[in-house]
């Protein structure tokens, strides 16, 4: 195999932070004991959660920030935790002015530059972009937003401004207004949310609500209920709420979970403001909710915090800012503690390293389905990386064997973007039939795995010349005598 498309491995235990979910619940403890710990030895002598000094402990790195996006607080917080830890800081900030702009690949880019830094930052406009390039890096890759998928690291953020203001996150009341379908930040936050016991309040603008597959990843996956919020006002129709043993075990302790009536009728313990994401959405003129100080009077928001992973747009309006719930740009200012501890853990530079994959999630149980492109199925989502034609010859369709609770039995998820898909046909190149039956994927070893092929429907099946079982099976009509005359 020519070495030019195989992934890097000269470092196998190489530790990629792509996903909220790539953390564990211990693991983020420990970033947050981290930050806390910058935030007490480096402080500001005026703000108590902004970090006023720098050590030196990272005098021998240098932090790799590669954006393919704009970006403020993201790319400057990274480049500052950098300089704060004593280390240095190369960027490309602006595709247009990099080699991106001669049709260079992401997968060639990463390798390139992994030879002139330690840890290197990503952001993307493509889903799952950060996944293929952590794929061909042997050094630590940081997903500073992907397309609409995920920004793990503003989770991180935004869930230690909670814990500082709430001190648990167990059994909090989140309210999440705007765009949580094309926020890559709201994905990556109910996620947490959900792990750690939250009850998730959707207060969505028409047309964006949460997407199909983080809606049904809440339901099945971390086993959160729908309960009816009719009778709490706003334009909520039913909250998430986690049962009492989540995916994992919650990451602080809190009261027991309240009875669902409970949950509806208690007050907000945070507001959560998103913006228009209009880099996502081909119709730029949308009705949007605005949050103001009227909509904030209500009793039940008399003690929420304010949060907005920021810009704000028009969406939140400005004379909140002088009102003590307003804690956005306290919010912001985290970034820099928080990506400290994050750059120090994977480097090892605090003692204390995240080297060993544990993940968010259960290992999977089956097999990863992994054929080279175009062979078979390929992911749904237009935005995911694979579509993208300078990555052609690096990605693959490679999807994760989902286990469902649905009468499929299973489903694939696409290991680049995590957009999933239910309905597909079964082949099997041994005998050249094909069926449409997910569940046969789960049901067969590795070695009988490994011969099946997985297409979006039938037509594509018997195109590429397999038949139908079913049809395979019918008995054959009896041939008619032949006639005497």
């Amino acid at each position: 195999m020519s070495t030019k498309n195989t992934p890097a491995t000269r470092h196998p235990a190489t530790r990629h932070i792509i996903s909220i979910n790539d953390l564990t619940d211990r693991e983020i403890e420990t970033v947050f004991e981290v930050a806390q710990s910058f935030l007490r030895d480096l402080p500001d002598s005026h703000f108590p959660y902004r970090i006023g000094r720098s050590t030196k402990i990272a005098s021998d790195c240098i932090l790799a920030s590669l954006f393919y996006e704009p970006s403020t607080r993201t790319r400057l917080s990274f480049e500052s935790a950098m300089l704060r830890l004593g280390g240095e800081t190369i960027t490309s900030a602006d595709p247009a002015t990099s080699s991106a702009a001669k049709g260079e690949s992401l997968a060639d880019s990463v390798r390139v530059i992994a030879n002139y830094a330690d840890i290197m930052v990503i952001r993307h406009p493509r889903d799952g972009a950060v996944r293929l390039a952590a794929e061909f890096s042997p050094i630590p890759v940081i997903n500073g937003g992907d397309g609409s998928h995920e920004h793990p690291t503003q989770t991180l953020c935004d869930l230690f401004l909670l814990k500082k203001k709430n001190k648990r996150l167990k059994n909090l009341k989140v309210a999440i207004s705007g765009d949580l379908r094309g926020s890559r930040t709201i994905h990556s936050f109910v996620y947490a949310l959900a792990r750690f016991g939250a009850t998730i309040m959707p207060m969505a603008a028409k047309g964006m609500e949460l997407p199909a597959h983080v809606d049904q990843r809440l339901r099945e996956e971390f086993r959160c209920q729908m309960v009816s919020a009719k009778g709490d006002g706003d334009t909520i129709d039913a909250l998430y709420v986690t049962p009492e043993e989540p995916h994992q075990q919650s990451l602080f302790s809190g009261p027991e979970l309240e009875t669902d009536i409970d949950a509806v009728g208690k007050k907000v313990d945070a507001v959560y403001v998103t913006r228009f994401q209009k880099e996502r959405w081909a119709d730029k003129e949308q009705s949007y909710p605005k949050i103001d100080r009227k909509f904030l009077s209500e009793p039940k928001y008399s003690d929420a915090s304010v949060m907005h992973p920021l810009p704000r747009v028009g969406e939140l309006d400005a004379a909140f800012d002088a009102d003590r719930r307003a804690v956005y740009f306290e919010q912001a200012a985290y970034g820099v503690p928080v990506r400290m501890a994050l750059i120090a853990l994977l480097l090892g530079l605090k003692g204390k390293s995240l080297h060993k994959f544990t993940g968010g999630f259960e290992r999977p149980k089956y097999p990863l389905y992994d054929q080279p492109r175009p062979i078979g199925i390929g992911c749904a989502n237009k935005n995911c990386i694979v579509h993208d034609p300078m990555e052609t010859q690096y990605v693959r369709n490679k999807f994760y064997v989902v286990k469902t609770q649905s009468e499929a039995e299973c489903k694939l998820r696409c290991a680049y973007c995590e957009n999933d898909i239910e309905d597909f046909v079964v082949a099997s190149r041994k005998n050249k039939w094909f069926a449409a039956d997910p569940a046969a994927l789960v049901r067969a070893d590795d070695q009988h795995f490994k011969d099946l092929i997985v297409f979006a429907k039938a037509a594509d099946a018997a195109e590429a010349g397999f038949h139908s079982r079913r049809a395979a099976a019918e008995p054959k009509p009896a041939r008619r005598a032949a006639s005497k005359g």
